[in-house]
């Protein structure tokens, strides 16, 4: 038994639409209402109404105007209930009072999309954000759709629609520009026409009150017009649904963001080591980093890369390899590498033994290979056929600096042909003026981008490699995780001592408290045990065995040594007595005695090995960051650390680590052992899940965590949690959405086969592999509406994307047992539910041939009905063949509505749950 689309039947996700997507109405309207069109003079309504009527879509225009029977000699309406005809995109330019009840009036009409130019609202404060919620109330739950307020519009070159107030309109092309900033929209735009730069789509997205970042990627992803997006930010918005949807169209098309606001003076977390070293801006990078997408720095950089990355094939590897004519342009392009983070590539010695047999004495010996000021067109090729044949290369940049020697056109025409057949990128510097700018434009037009100054074209080569070690981790498959911390046990056990800290009005945890909770999420920590007096004290120690650390034990102060509350390394009673006495007194002086509520006593731990941190704090765009690093009392000077956002599965955890300069020395240095990174990529998504599924922390530090060859423990740790009167719904959440473990349960088969329904993770890349074995040529026929072959549906790219998925975009449920004879777990079915739009998704199902008839088709689509029923669906829908009767009887069985479509060549089942 099987249903659904082809919706991924193959990687760029052929999907099955009918009807128009939920952003059509913006790019490709029928009839478009400009509302506040006039005749005056330099006015924003008379440019619009302009701007539509000179750059024919193929509708009609109606201007709304009370006032006017003709604007721009067309005949006005005085309001939009008058039009007669259905307007598909209204275009608001009036005083934002106005704004929210024009919206109502659009929703009576039924408009599908409205772009509210007008401003005056949260820029300006409490009054206009209150405008914004009318708008929200007007709009909510009719179905129209929103871009602005505050915005220039939205151009759509391809099909004449502009419905700006810009000069002129973009030209035609295959990037689409968003951008936050109307200045620069209108900036972008003039620069175009000079660089003869053209737009797939061309959208000023302003406050982003209802369409946002997330809404436009996901329509720029599934439109063959657009090959790469290029974004200027201002604010992220709903970090969310941009996360959610960058990381799905990234796999298929580059997007490249430039965002504003690099400076260091973000707020900081006082009290947190974390809050202290994570600035929003890192943390912008690592979710950036997280779902693929490139960040540039310059309005240049941003299409310069959409024009490499769409003309350039992707680096294996950051090392580049440079010839040049000349060293001193070489030596820029290498500073301005090695200063990105990359590299220069290594020539082996049988390639210089190859250079040496034609280039001239003197030549570098190294690369930079420069093959001197009077290299013609021919020590060009032949240096470049060999370096074509390195394989310690992975990209190439051309340099050429105008000689008297040297001819440019020549160089590059007889260069061309090699550097089109290179099984890596290319790029060139055509350094100059007039001499350099024909040569130059002959590279560029055939797909060599050719830049005027070397550095750029150095720094532009990391970025590729940047963008596609990004990419290259989306499809890393992880080892299996530890999910035992995940338990509903052991998720209890955290909640009983964290809701007992706020029953007691405190949210700082004490050390003891704190330990617990690590402990139930399987986090190792040294033992620590609580002493009210000094004679207590002294019995712990005994009991522990000497050496032992004494601690102050309180529930106000925050880092214990800053008021010497820490005595390390005490040999006997006597130095716990006096340890204890030192720390009452010190706090006394230094804080208060009331803050002193007695000590913690704790073995004395062997600090050889590497003392780490491991913490989590609040972005106040991104929720929850996690930072790992070097630790211990130095930790904010040394500053090495890395950042994630949460949750990380093994493989993630491994690239976190890998970012930081102390990750080199746990792998073993100087004749040390390496640490167990495989037990450490374990701690750190146990950590991950705790902070995902305890949103009531707000700041969590393990400092130090010990590393050592033998065994990983948490020596100390500080947790503070929000304050009691924040509701549940207005905590931070994780921009990225969490395991969604409330869907897994047990479950048994028709003929009493116990198995397991829960949704897919990441580490099931190799069982989905053994399940796609199983499946007969009917099942694969019957599920995709094609045949795929083995290879196809198993291939690596394919089936890590479909097992590490996004939960806000898509779900996943799979069906798994175990042979109790071999103790092997196998996915037996899996049913998916796959967003198309905020209201609608398609379901699809497959099982193994062994097990239909178990009730596993019925069981998979009535979870998959309450999920779209959590998500807040207004329709599930899918295609089925016609001769797949069983899959027909089952959707009609859960209330589908099922419908002849194509002639009879598919059925169309359709659940409406609004």
């Amino acid at each position: 038994m099987a249903a659904g689309t082809r919706q991924d039947s193959d990687p760029v996700h052929d999907v099955l639409r009918t009807e128009r997507e939920p952003l059509q109405a913006f790019f490709s309207p029928r009839n478009v209402a400009v509302i506040g069109a006039t005749d005056k003079p330099g006015s924003v309504g008379r440019t619009l109404l302009r701007n539509l009527v000179d750059s024919p879509f193929g509708g009609a225009v109606f201007p709304i105007n009370p006032r006017r029977p003709h604007v721009l000699g067309i005949k006005a309406y005085p309001h939009l209930a008058a039009v007669p005809d259905h307007v598909d995109l209204a275009v608001i330019a009036t005083p934002a009072p106005t704004v929210p009840g024009l919206i109502g009036e659009c929703v009576a009409a039924g408009v599908e999309a409205a772009i509210v130019i007008s401003a005056g609202f949260k820029e300006i404060g409490p009054d206009g954000l209150q405008l914004e919620r009318a708008i929200l109330d007007q709009a909510r739950g009719s179905g129209l759709r929103v871009i602005g307020p505050n915005c220039l519009g939205v151009m759509r070159p391809i099909s004449g629609v502009n419905a700006t107030f810009a000069a002129g309109m973009a030209g035609s092309g295959h990037v689409a520009l968003l951008s936050q900033s109307g200045a620069i929209c209108t900036a972008v735009l003039d620069w175009s026409f000079r660089e003869h730069i053209g737009f797939s789509a061309f959208i000023s997205i302003g406050s982003m009150l209802d369409v946002g970042w997330g809404d436009l990627i996901s329509y720029l992803g599934n439109d063959p017009h657009t090959q790469s997006i290029v974004i200027y930010m201002e604010t992220i918005g709903d970090a969310r649904s941009f996360l959610s949807a960058a990381r799905e169209v990234a796999l298929t098309k580059p997007i490249i963001l430039l965002k504003a606001g690099r400076s260091e003076e973000a707020a900081r977390a006082a009290a947190s080591h974390t809050g202290a070293l994570a600035g929003s801006d890192e943390v912008l990078d690592a979710a950036l980093c997280r779902c693929g997408v490139l960040r540039v720095d310059s309005i240049a950089e941003l299409f310069d890369m959409a024009e490499v990355l769409a003309k350039q094939k992707r680096p294996a590897g950051p090392r580049l390899t440079m010839v040049t004519n000349a060293g001193g342009p070489a030596v820029l392009a290498t500073d301005a590498l090695v200063r990105a983070g990359g590299k220069l590539a290594e020539l082996p010695p049988a390639i210089v033994d190859e250079l040496n047999a034609f280039l001239p004495p003197s030549w570098s010996q190294a690369n930079p290979i420069d093959i001197l000021g009077d290299a013609d067109a021919g020590r060009y090729v032949r240096t470049l056929q060999v370096v074509a044949r390195d394989p310690d290369s992975d990209g190439v940049l051309v340099i050429l600096a105008p000689q008297a020697m040297t001819n440019p056109t020549q160089v590059a025409e007889k260069i061309l042909p090699l550097l089109k057949e290179m099984n890596k990128p290319v790029l060139a510097s055509w350094m100059g003026g007039v001499s350099v700018m024909a040569g130059g434009a002959l590279l560029d037009q055939s797909g060599i981008s050719a830049f005027p100054y070397p550095d750029a074209a150095a720094k532009v080569f990391h970025q590729m490699w940047q963008f596609s070690e990004n990419l290259r981790s989306l499809f890393e498959t992880p080892s299996l995780a530890d999910h035992a911390a995940d338990d509903a046990r052991s998720g209890q056990q955290v909640r009983l001592i964290l809701d007992g800290v706020l029953q007691r009005g405190r949210t700082l945890l004490t050390e003891w408290e704190s330990k617990r909770v690590l402990a139930a999420c399987g986090i190792p920590t040294v033992e620590t045990r609580l002493a009210g007096d000094e004679d207590e004290a002294v019995r712990q120690a005994r009991d522990l065995g000497f050496p032992v650390v004494v601690k102050l034990h309180s529930e106000t102060i925050t880092h214990k040594t800053d008021v010497g509350g820490v005595e390390l390394d005490l040999p006997d009673e006597a130095a716990v007595r006096a340890a204890y006495r030192r720390i009452r007194a010190a706090v006394a002086r230094r804080a208060s005695a009331a803050d002193f509520l007695g000590v913690t006593v704790q073995p004395m731990v062997d600090l050889d090995g590497y003392e780490l941190i491991l913490g989590s704090s609040i972005d106040a765009q991104f929720g929850p960051v996690l930072l790992f690093g070097a630790g211990g009392q130095l930790v904010e000077v040394f500053r090495d650390k890395s950042l994630a956002l949460p949750p990380l599965n093994t493989t993630l955890a491994l690239r976190m680590m890998s970012r930081t300069r102390i990750f080199r020395a746990l792998q073993g240095v100087r004749g040390r052992p390496p640490v167990d990174l495989e037990a450490l990529k374990q701690l750190i998504v146990r950590f991950s899940n705790l902070v995902v599924a305890h949103p009531r922390i707000k700041e969590m530090d393990i400092n130090p965590l010990l590393a050592a060859a033998g065994h990983l423990t948490a020596l100390d740790v500080r947790i503070v949690l929000h304050e009691p009167s924040l509701q549940d719904d207005a905590l931070p959440r994780s921009a990225i959405r969490a395991y969604p473990d409330q869907y897994l349960s047990r479950w048994v088969l028709r003929d009493g086969t116990p198995a397991t329904i829960r949704p897919i993770r990441p580490e099931d890349e190799p069982l989905m592999v053994r399940f796609h074995e199983t499946l007969s040529e009917r099942s694969v026929y019957f599920r995709y509406m094609q045949m795929l072959q083995l290879s196809q549906r198993i291939a690596h790219e394919r089936l890590s994307r479909l097992c590490f998925i996004d939960y806000d975009r898509a779900m996943a449920l799979v069906v798994e047992r175990r042979d109790p004879h071999t103790g092997v777990d196998a996915i037996v079915a899996v049913g998916r539910l796959t967003k198309l739009s905020p209201w609608l998704a398609e379901f699809a199902i497959v099982i193994a041939d062994a097990y239909q008839r178990q009730g596993i088709g019925s069981e998979l689509l009535g979870r998959l009905v309450q999920v779209g029923r959590d998500e807040r669906l207004r329709q599930i829908r899918a295609d089925i063949l016609p001769e797949n009767l069983g899959m027909q009887r089952v959707s009609e069985k859960h209330g589908f509505r099922l419908r002849a479509e194509q002639d009879g060549r598919l059925i169309r089942a359709e659940l409406n749950l609004a």
